[in-house]
């Protein structure tokens, strides 16, 4: 492939908001390759072209890749192995999300339902909150939280203060997203 020629997608449209009549390809793309800034794609019709937008940004099913040739490239969510979680009542869903998100974990409200990545402690943790937990294959798409948290500027500092309750005894603990890396 000859880079001086290669087409270059660089503009996301949201779906719903460009012609899909004028899509040339589309890309089948999971979860890890939906934030990105610069990359090389091949489309499921064979269409190779770069990615090449200003910073990273998160695609989304249906979003059009505008390419600077004319024309677009279809996104597409590719299924990928998750993990389905439904509740009893709306207060035990309330619960378990909130398990979900304490452990800052990508999660997919969908519904009635909460997808998450296949995680075998996670699972254990949530079968033991007494949530019904069921395998599936389906495109993700986490909540905008699960990419925002892994793109802080370096020199800024986000301190977070965490409350755990453990029955009888109880401790806390904080932490500063400045000091990690991701």
């Amino acid at each position: 492939m000859d880079p001086e020629n290669t087409p270059r997608a660089t503009e996301v449209l949201r779906a719903g908001t460009w012609p899909e009549a004028e899509a040339r390809d589309a890309v089948l793309v999971d979860f890890d390759d939906r934030f990105r800034r610069r990359k090389l794609y091949t489309g499921q019709g064979g269409l190779a072209f770069l990615l090449d937008l200003p910073e990273a940004t998160v695609l989304r099913e249906g979003d059009g890749l505008a390419l600077a040739t004319g024309g677009f490239v279809r996104v597409k969510a590719a299924p990928e192995p998750l993990v389905e979680i439904t509740a009893k009542d709306h207060e035990h869903f309330a619960r378990i999300a909130w398990h979900l998100g304490n452990r800052h974990l990508p999660t997919q409200i969908d519904g009635e339902r909460l997808l998450i990545r296949d995680d075998h402690v996670i699972v254990h943790m949530l079968e033991g909150l007494g949530a019904v937990v069921r395998k599936v294959e389906v495109p993700f798409d986490p909540e905008g939280g699960a990419y925002g948290q892994h793109n802080h500027d370096p020199g800024q500092r986000h301190g977070h203060h965490h409350h755990h309750d453990h029955g009888d005894h109880d401790h806390h603990h904080d932490h500063d997203h400045a000091d990690h890396h991701h």
